[in-house]
């Protein structure tokens, strides 16, 4: 790679810079070329992309120091390769504190004591960086076949990245959302910690492959995607933060094959995901199961050890899905639901149909931990943030989550919790995922399974209901209202947007239905939970 690669002391070594001399940034040497431009003007930050050699012959420069020090530091900012200057009559000397400048930030400044054509420097630099750059295309190709050859022998990602570090001679890792990471060579791994807590913080964030500052240093960061979904980043440590296209090209082709490795390794394991789909809805229905698959499928139990029920329930509509691509829509999305789990910390079981995805999602916690309701909230929000790319196929869907249980032996009760909650939110717009929110509605949605909902309904609106059918009214929403504003006639008023006169007229008539009573404080919690009781039965 380095022979590929054109830095400025390659380029002093050339016919056309012999009688060039280095005068500062002498430790800056190994900064790569991929230009050269000949610059005579002072506003130039929309002419340089970086990584160019600059000719000048300081016309522009003949102004006070300062005015030549911002231009130095305005080159450096721009990530300049270097600066030629050529000694005559519009610039004789480069000043001193130019030069203390340049030699700290390891920016070289080339000066030439003889007149040159820079048609000449920039056709010869030109000519060598195109035929490098045919030289890359050809070494690209061979790479590629190299790196497939490499994922289909045993330890395949590691092998790469050797690879990848024979060509760079740089630290190299793949990072990946499971436990575990690759990394060349062995001193690499004082920067996997540093590296994961980068892209944790990043969760919400889509990383575009792109040139990060992890702990003060420059590392190229490639995403390395399958299925639809990201599988890890291949992260390659880089001597200056300057973004080069063709070490981009060769970690896309590196990470194409390790994402071959890593889609064929999740592919053998989401295979088992027939078998724990059976064995987690042997559980939810309250079915025995082996005690081998509990060890194969669950966490070991501890006292610390506890789970929630997570429940997505899709829409039923009819679905025009065929069988094979139903297959392969259920892999992908077991796969990604539980990396997202684990990103989170928890050991999720999963069950996929077309209809609803459950996941035991377990975790270890202690004390007031047990309850903290966060990171499920944080994994709803990923999620839903995932269906912006149709993860759900265009459904709509709602969650659930049950209360928080030890013993596998309730699993079937949490299972209904987490129900429970999906199917009221199906019915109206209640806007907690998790079953302790309900509240009374907990013991309405127990009413509702004995059947013994409708008839409390019936006995404390039926009335109202049916004088709305009959004469096309609205005192039922006008009751609902005048409850959720305890009572106050001016914000009953004001969210029906009516008159108070014609509230007043409504209550009237819900009074002459209802009894004078309706208002006192036993009546108006079982009218209050009858409202709420109706919205369950719709």
């Amino acid at each position: 790679m380095n022979e590929l690669s054109l830095t400025v002391q390659d380029v002093l070594a050339r016919d056309t810079f012999k009688h060039a001399k280095v005068i500062a940034g002498s430790n800056g040497l190994d900064r790569q070329v991929k230009w050269s431009h000949v610059l005579e003007v002072s506003e130039f930050s929309s002419l340089v992309n970086g990584g160019e050699i600059i000719l000048t012959t300081g016309i522009h420069l003949q102004l006070d120091n300062a005015t030549q020090l911002q231009y130095i530091k305005q080159l450096i900012e721009l990530e300049v390769a270097c600066l030629c200057v050529e000694i005559g009559p519009y610039v004789s000397e480069i000043q001193q504190d130019i030069i203390t400048l340049a030699d700290a930030q390891k920016f070289p400044i080339i000066v030439f004591e003889k007149v040159v054509k820079f048609v000449d420097i920039t056709q010869d630099l030109h000519t060598v960086i195109i035929n490098r750059h045919y030289e890359m295309l050809s070494k690209l190709d061979t790479l590629s076949r190299r790196f497939n050859e490499l994922s289909l022998m045993p330890n395949g990602i590691l092998k790469i990245l050797h690879e990848l570090h024979s060509l760079f001679n740089q630290t190299v890792l793949f990072i990946s959302d499971d436990a575990k990471s690759y990394y060349y060579p062995v001193e690499s791994t004082s920067w996997k910690n540093s590296i994961k807590e980068f892209l944790s913080e990043k969760t919400t964030q889509k990383l575009e492959q792109d040139i990060y500052t992890i702990d003060d240093q420059p590392f190229a960061l490639f995403p390395i995607n399958g299925l639809g979904q990201s599988l890890g980043y291949l992260c390659l440590h880089l001597p200056q933060a300057i973004k080069d296209e063709f070490v981009f090209l060769i970690l896309d082709r590196a990470s194409l094959a390790i994402a071959q490795i890593l889609l064929r390794n999740r592919t053998i394991q989401e295979r088992n995901q027939y078998n724990e789909d059976e064995f987690v809805r042997n559980l939810l229905h309250g079915r025995p199961v082996d005690a081998e698959d509990i060890q194969s499928f669950l966490p070991t139990k501890s006292p610390n050890t506890h789970y929630r029920i997570f429940v997505i329930q899709l829409d039923t509509h009819e679905t025009t899905i065929d069988e094979n691509s139903w297959e392969e829509i259920r892999l992908q999305q077991s796969m990604m639901i539980r990396s997202v789990f684990k990103r989170h910390s928890f050991f999720p079981t999963i069950s996929v149909t077309k209809n609803e995805i459950t996941i035991i999602a377990s975790f270890i916690a202690s004390g007031t931990h047990v309850k903290d309701m966060n990171r499920f909230t944080q994994v709803t929000e990923q999620l839903t943030a995932m269906d912006n790319d149709h993860f759900f196929n265009e459904r709509e869907y709602k969650f659930g989550i049950s209360l928080v249980h030890h013993n596998h032996s309730h699993i079937k009760e949490g299972y209904k919790e987490a129900k429970r909650v999906a199917e009221l939110k199906q019915k109206f717009a209640f806007e907690s995922n998790f079953y302790e929110d309900l509240g009374v509605y907990r013991l309405l949605l127990l009413l509702n399974e004995q059947g013994n909902l409708d008839n409390y309904v019936e006995d404390y609106l039926q009335d109202l209901i049916d004088y709305d059918q009959e004469n096309d009214s609205n005192l039922f929403e006008t009751l609902r209202i005048y409850l959720e504003c305890g009572g106050s006639k001016k914000e009953t008023a004001d969210r029906l947007f009516i008159v108070r006169q014609t509230l007043y007229h409504r209550l009237e008539k819900i009074e002459s239905i209802m009894g004078e009573n309706f208002m006192s404080p036993l009546n108006r919690i079982a009218l209050e939970v009858a409202i709420m009781a109706k919205q369950v039965l719709l």
